[in-house]
Formats: structure tokens, C-alpha cells, sequence
């Protein structure tokens, strides 16, 4: 069965629409382990789903040498679903066009280093932007500029805050990871240089 390791810092809502989207029968996957940089409620939702769990330290200094090696004998599609942490190259070499993220904004606005959660949604908010979304792409070694997968785009209200926003892009971010999830491991995914095609 094809395998994925999810990546997880945060609460984790992204690896709970994955964990749903299986026991609901959409996603033919195996969720091989939850890997964190940070104690989190995300670890605890896999622990109750009885998946393999993971709590690195991004202080210590094998901190990617350890997450080379879960990964490398787990996955065959890696999951950013909140990560924090920077990927290094060795293990964006390994996985080439196999790690996928899930950023809260239309790239490539809004995006690059120190740009995640609810610091995406504040900027998007300041500058005034009549128009955000999210995005899932695959992670190449700059920070949110991968090839592009999926966008969903929908309004920025007048009265919107950053609460208001981030929970209503939230509800897509679950749905277009679950659907590259799904067409990857489907292999219904063809990547040419930055143009990514959805075979039929």
C-alpha cells in the first residue's frame, strides 16, 4: 500500500482531514507515521489513530539526519501539514517531486521564510488584498516556491480578521491535501520542470 509520513508542528486539523479521509474509505493510503519537531496535539491525534508517532528536536544537531532516516524506510510521499521546520536538501534530493506542502495563501504571494499560520493571514489582511486562498505544492530548497499543485482562491470580506479568515481558508486546505494525496499516490500527478498536469 502506498505509504506517507505526515509532518506535523501544530493542532494538526490537516492530519485529522487525512486521518477521516481514510477510515471514510477516499484515501487507499497508509499513514506509515506522524513526525513532529515540537510536542503538539497533532501527536496525540495520530496516537489515537494508532499511527506511529515521532518527536524530534530541531535543536538537536541530527535533527535532519533522523528525519532522513524515518523517512526514507516509511514514506513514499512526505506531508507538510503545519511543519515548521526547513527541510534540508539531502532529504529534498531523496524525495524529489515526493514531499508535498500546504501553505495558507496563493503562492507566490504571501509566502517565503517566517511566513506560516496566522502570520500569512495578518499580512494578507494588511496589505489589503481583495483575494486569498491556499496552495499545495511540492517542496523544493526554497522556502514555498515548489511547483504548484492546487489553488483555491475565495474573497477577503470587509470585515474579516485573522481568525475569521484563517477558518474559513482552513476548510479548503483540508480538502486540496486530501486531493493531492490522492492523485499521487494514484500517480495521476506528471511534473515537467514547474508545470504540474492531473492525468486523467
Amino acid at each position: 500500500m502506498f505509504r506517507i509520513a505526515v509532518l506535523v508542528s501544530g493542532n494538526g486539523s490537516n492530519l485529522q482531514a487525512i486521518i477521516d479521509a481514510k477510515k471514510e474509505g477516499y484515501l487507499n493510503v497508509k499513514i506509515a507515521s506522524v513526525i513532529a519537531d515540537r510536542d503538539c496535539f497533532a501527536l496525540q491525534r495520530a496516537k489515537d489513530n494508532g499511527i506511529s508517532t515521532y518527536l524530534l528536536s530541531k535543536k538537536d544537531p541530527n535533527f535532519q539526519n533522523y528525519l532522513y532516516n524515518i523517512l526514507t524506510k516509511n514514506a513514499d510521499l512526505v506531508v507538510c501539514a503545519g511543519f515548521l521546520s526547513i527541510i534540508e536538501k539531502k532529504i529534498i534530493d531523496r524525495f524529489r517531486n515526493k514531499i508535498i506542502n500546504i501553505h495558507p495563501a496563493l503562492l507566490p504571494s504571501f509566502g517565503g521564510k517566517g511566513m506560516y499560520g496566522e502570520k500569512v493571514h495578518r499580512k494578507v489582511l494588511e496589505y489589503g488584498v481583495k483575494i486569498s486562498g491556499c496552495t499545495v505544492h511540492f517542496i523544493d530548497e526554497n522556502v514555498d516556491c515548489g511547483p504548484i499543485i492546487f489553488q483555491y482562491a475565495l474573497p477577503v470580506l470587509d470585515d474579516d480578521d485573522v481568525n475569521s479568515l484563517s477558518q474559513r481558508i482552513l476548510v479548503f486546505e483540508h480538502q486540496l491535501i486530501v486531493e493531492a494525496i490522492k492523485l499521487i499516490s494514484l500517480n495521476k500527478i506528471k511534473v515537467e520542470g514547474r508545470k504540474v498536469t492531473i492525468l486523467s
